[in-house]
């Protein structure tokens, strides 16, 4: 597949990587450690073109092709998770915007987004929902010549840190999404701590108190919240995720086969031993795999299939469980150096357990998968069946 990657695509993956080894990697450890983001950081991802590279030029982005955004999302989850769910969490919010939003919506917002100058924030979860995405509690009401809305968004990413937030709630009784800005009058924000992983992705609870929102606050139309906004957003979401579970496995796959090579145990270094072996030739075809299905997702986006979601659910599904067993195996591989404080392969452990919850969890993956199977057949036979 790599050499089917044009000269431009070459090139443009060859200083993501030079990017992420230069100025990501060295500050991964911070990141989690610190638990924060710094801004300055936001905006040299700004300044290379690493946000909002999907939208067209004309708004701030790069025309990325899907392929290269992938490369690049790799790079980010091979260095620094919490840095390709910042650009992935941006690029949720301005592509959203940039589809269903307001001429004024998108004047305002893509252009500081894709610089840097503004962190969005995609305020979907709440306390009591999760995957069943359509049962959210927040509610808007009219009033006047604006809205009000009431209610509590948790486990939101770069919450802490954001602007605006693009908040989904229930307006008259249909799923709709608002933006919210940082400073309205009732809006509190109540950082979260001590997560398991992505802890440098400034996660908080959002209150909305009764906040009042100017007229043209509405992104899309009443109803669209869900099928429209919030459906386009994942999907990015979930791609991204994909690729970074891929990057993630292969700075494992690295790191485990670096000390395999260098770590002599019975006067032999441990790659020698079968059951290494064993364990590396698993983690080298797991991620393989995953990085062909993302591939295959990427082609199926750009082509406009009609299976790509569920092309880019498959890929994130097994690129997030390959990613999850790979960390894993480097945790056991390395041993105690494996569990260190310090141990870069303690975190990329920890950071890969949340792949498997983000963007739709394994098993709401595999229930959507299950359901895909009962549609298609072998691909020589032409793809979706017709009855």
């Amino acid at each position: 597949m790599i050499s089917q990657l044009t000269p431009e695509q070459r090139e443009k993956w060859a200083s993501f990587r030079e990017f992420a080894d230069t100025t990501l990697a060295p500050g991964a450890e911070a990141a989690d450690s610190q638990q924060a983001m710094p801004r300055t950081l936001v905006k040299s991802l700004g300044r290379e073109g690493w946000i909002s590279s999907l939208l067209p030029e004309e708004w701030g982005g790069s025309s990325l092709d899907l392929l290269s955004y992938g490369l690049m999302a790799e790079e980010m989850g091979r260095t620094c998770q919490n840095v390709r769910n910042f650009v992935a969490c941006a690029d949720m919010v301005a592509h959203s915007l940039w589809k269903w939003g307001t001429p004024a919506q998108r004047e305002e917002w893509l252009g500081p987004i894709a610089a840097g100058e503004a962190v969005a924030a995609f305020a979907l979860t709440e306390p009591n929902v999760g995957s069943d995405a359509k049962g959210v509690e927040t509610v808007v009401t009219a009033d006047g010549d604006g809205y009000v809305v009431r209610g509590r968004k948790k486990w939101i990413s770069f919450a802490e840190i954001a602007d605006v937030y693009l908040v989904f709630a229930q307006y008259e009784g249909r799923h709709t999404a608002f933006l919210v800005e940082r400073d309205t009058p009732g809006l509190t924000v109540e950082p979260i701590r001590g997560l398991l992983g992505l802890r440098g992705s400034a996660l908080a609870e959002v209150v909305f108190d009764d906040c009042r929102l100017p007229a043209g606050s509405m992104v899309g139309h009443p109803g669209s919240g869900l099928a429209f906004v919030a459906s386009t957003a994942l999907d990015i979401g979930r791609y991204s995720t994909a690729w970074g579970c891929v990057g993630l496995a292969q700075a494992c796959l690295d790191a485990a086969t670096r000390h395999a090579q260098d770590r002599i145990q019975y006067d032999t270094p441990i790659i020698d031993h079968q059951l290494v072996q064993r364990m590396l030739a698993d983690m080298v075809a797991g991620s393989r795999a995953a990085r062909l299905l993302c591939w295959e997702a990427g082609a199926a986006k750009e082509q406009g299939a009609f299976d790509a979601v569920n092309q880019t659910l498959l890929a994130k599904y097994f690129a997030s469980t390959t990613a999850n067993r790979v960390a894993a195996d480097a945790v056991q591989i390395l041993g105690a150096q494996g569990i260190g404080p310090d141990a870069p392969v303690g975190r990329l452990f920890r950071d890969a357990k949340v792949m498997e919850i983000i963007e739709g969890t394994s098993q709401l993956h595999q229930s959507m998968l299950g359901r895909w199977s009962a549609q298609i057949q072998h691909p020589a036979a032409g793809g979706a069946r017709t009855s």
